[in-house]
């Protein structure tokens, strides 16, 4: 289904009855993947899902977004669905965008779930430094050697070659989005969540690792971390029969 906001055309889902929950994907994600989740919460739940603006079936954004943007977006659309209290569900960036609304809404928010949350910026040693610097490099070197020929061509070229995976995977407006909203960090602002917070992450975790599940447990007032043991980033996916069981009991109870 698709509904407009603010000139952005959204793909969304809802299947199941009952209290509502919104269920949000992580960056370079959409619908699909988190469908598990929707699957088994539908028999108890009302259960939305959104492909996020730039992702899936949904129009990208018009102007560089930031997270605030992105919650503002998802803001008009519960409001959309005439839901008044709602549960949240959010993988990776989708974490991160469930703890903005959680702490500018708390009005709305009945309880969080966050999976393998993005939200904090990563501890940076030398080798990122090296990384990022070489990487600068690079880019200088490469525009010089190839001023003469199509440089947006030329460019494009070189970040799918060089880039992390995620830029690579980006383009356009979503490459500068990436950009703004890997630089936000929430520490800050983690205290500032009312409602009830289930945490759960996997221990194997390279993109969000291990170590902010556990600054955010100490940071989120009402809280509770749980470690899926060889679980990766998707550890939703990774050890799913666990993490229902964890799910519901949360939810359900």
């Amino acid at each position: 289904m698709i509904v407009e906001i603010d000139g952005i055309k959204i793909n969304y889902i809802c299947e199941g009855q009952g209290k509502d929950i919104l269920v949000l994907h992580g960056w370079g994600a959409n619908i699909s993947t988190v469908l598990p989740i929707i699957n088994l919460l539908k028999p108890y739940f009302r259960v939305y899902a959104v492909d996020l603006p730039g992702f899936g079936e949904s129009d990208k954004p018009k102007e560089v977004f930031g997270s605030e943007d992105y919650a503002r977006i998802l803001k008009e659309f519960i409001d959309k669905m005439g839901v008044k209290k709602i549960v949240l569900i959010g993988h990776s960036f989708g974490g991160k965008l469930s703890i903005l609304l959680g702490i500018k809404y708390p009005e709305i928010i009945d309880k969080i779930v966050l999976i393998n949350s993005a939200g904090l910026v990563p501890k940076r040693g030398l080798k990122y430094y090296i990384k990022v610097y070489g990487f600068k490099t690079l880019k200088f070197l490469y525009n010089i050697i190839f001023f003469w020929a199509n440089k947006e061509e030329k460019r494009e070229k070189f970040y799918k070659r060089f880039g992390s995976t995620d830029y690579r995977e980006a383009d356009g407006i979503m490459r500068k989005i990436l950009v703004r909203v890997v630089n936000e960090d929430f520490k800050e602002i983690l205290k500032e969540i009312k409602s009830p917070t289930l945490l759960i992450w996997g221990d194997k975790d390279t993109a969000t690792p291990l170590y902010m599940g556990k600054i955010m447990e100490s940071q989120i007032p009402d809280s509770g971390l749980v470690i899926l043991e060889g679980a990766g980033h998707y550890s939703y996916l990774d050890d799913f029969n666990r993490f229902a069981i964890i799910l519901k009991t949360f939810l359900l109870n």
